[in-house]
């Protein structure tokens, strides 16, 4: 059984799906809330596996200290629905690299890692660092690809798994009043001095006994790899040892397909995913509803975006995913109308190049007329002059779009439909999909979804 530790908004669904679904997944450490949520007994004992969700809740970081189990359960969790694309990632947490120090700030330095780049705190260095300067480093905290900020990096070697931190050269006396060590059958590995967390508070020696000696088999490994890979002022940036992590982002239907889920388990509102992932405020209320009544009817579009946004007069942002995992801000637009469940968006245009597949020239006053309607799969662009004459229309095919307080989010699938000012109709990047697809960043599923649906548009242009 591979032992998986489930956090954040996603933890109930995760915790249901994997405890009860054809994988030999265990959930173990739970939080008091799936503690109390479900009636199996959970074990306190060190995870194989780790699951989190990331700091936008969009998804969720899959850690894991053995990378075949990581990936079986990544391939479970992306499973869930047709909108949910998986990327493994080098720059995984706790990874060790000798990367090379190319640009300082004023409160950190950019370490080359080798293809990838990560940040070092000053607070996290050992002392001053140098642009061309050599550096061991590990990774401390990994960043989802669609997000725009580098791995953050420091200078010690530790690992941790929950009941405790196990750090590489720290002599310092503890820092907290645990210190049940020399009670244990085994002692932390000599070099690394351990550091126990609350959660070692309740727990049991044996449980304890096995959290330090899985910290001491990894420090382990990490020890064994260092000594593989000598530190030298000539050697070029690469990793030295290496954890498992991957990231999946979940699409609008797979966040409804984690409320069905949780539902099995719990009280649970349509769309209970769907609004966490829009601000903390809005979780927040999805909490509390659910807490003092038993919600029905469908997904409260209208009521949620009354609330918590977008509204009209609203500045939002197009947050354009790729399949590969980047986002690219296409800008904000201010939402000039709503009605049910589709928003208007008007963005001016910078002069200079071309709109893509159109072949239209840009220039200045030029406008860009965005409707997107929560749920479908894809939205149009309207491009006008300053004078208001129609330039081209582009049709986006796309995963179904969320509209959410601050942004609009989706992931393009290269296919796309456009209508040119006289009226002559196009598919493009055809060859674009296919290609994502071979590489394996679309699943066919969802490419054979992306060709419908440009079919369908194409079919309604020339009707």
């Amino acid at each position: 059984m591979t032992a998986v530790r489930v956090r954040g908004i996603y933890a109930t669904a995760l915790t249901q799906l994997l405890s009860n679904g054809d994988e030999n997944h265990e959930i173990v450490q739970p939080s008091e809330p799936i503690d109390a949520r479900f009636e199996a007994s959970f074990a306190d004992v060190p995870a194989t596996v780790t699951i989190g969700a990331t700091g936008d809740r969009l998804g969720v970081g899959v850690t894991s200290t053995d990378e075949a189990a990581g990936r079986a359960v990544t391939e479970t969790i992306a499973g869930l629905g047709i909108d949910a694309l998986s990327w493994s990632d080098p720059v995984s947490s706790e990874a060790v690299f000798d990367g090379r120090v190319t640009d300082t700030t004023a409160n950190g330095v950019v370490v080359n890692l080798g293809g990838e780049e990560g940040y070092l705190p000053s607070t996290n260095a050992d002392g001053p660092v140098e642009a061309g300067d050599l550096l061991r480093v590990q990774v401390e905290r990994s960043v989802p690809p669609w997000d725009e900020d580098r791995p953050v990096l420091r200078c010690d070697t530790a690992v941790s798994n929950g009941f405790a931190r196990l750090v590489r050269g720290d002599t310092a006396p503890p820092s907290n009043a645990i210190d049940v060590t020399d009670l244990l059958s085994t002692e932390p590995r000599e070099g690394w001095t351990v550091r126990w967390n609350d959660r070692a508070t309740d727990a049991s020696f044996d449980a304890l006994t096995d959290a330090l000696t899985d910290l001491n088999d990894r420090a382990d490994h990490i020890e064994r790899a260092l000594e593989d890979a000598p530190l030298e002022p000539e050697q070029r940036t690469r990793r030295v040892a290496v954890g498992s992590m991957s990231w999946v982002w979940f699409g609008r239907d797979t966040r409804f397909a984690l409320d069905e889920h949780r539902r099995s388990v719990t009280t649970t509102m349509d769309g209970h995913h769907r609004i966490k992932a829009g601000t903390g405020a809005a979780s927040a209320a999805v909490d509390f509803t659910e807490a003092v009544c038993e919600p029905t009817g469908s997904f409260p579009f209208e009521v949620t975006a009354r609330q918590f946004g977008p509204r009209v007069g609203d500045r939002i942002a197009l947050h354009h995913g790729k399949p590969d995992g980047r986002c690219l801000d296409l800008g904000r637009g201010e939402v000039t109308d709503r009605t049910e469940e589709t928003i208007t968006l008007e963005r001016r245009m910078s002069p200079g190049g071309t709109y893509d597949a159109l072949g239209t020239e840009r220039r200045a006053g030029d406008t860009a007329v965005t409707k997107l309607t929560e749920g479908r799969w894809w939205y149009p662009t309207v491009y006008r002059s300053a004078e208001g004459q129609r330039r081209g229309t582009y049709v986006n095919v796309c995963t179904p779009v969320e509209l959410f307080p601050e942004s609009a989010r989706y992931v393009d699938l290269h296919v796309d439909v456009v209508k040119h000012a006289d009226g002559t109709v196009e598919r493009v990047d055809d060859d674009e999909l296919e290609e994502a697809a071979e590489e394996g960043f679309v699943p066919e599923p969802l490419a054979d979804r992306a060709r419908t649906v440009a079919t369908s548009i194409e079919r309604a242009f020339e009707e």
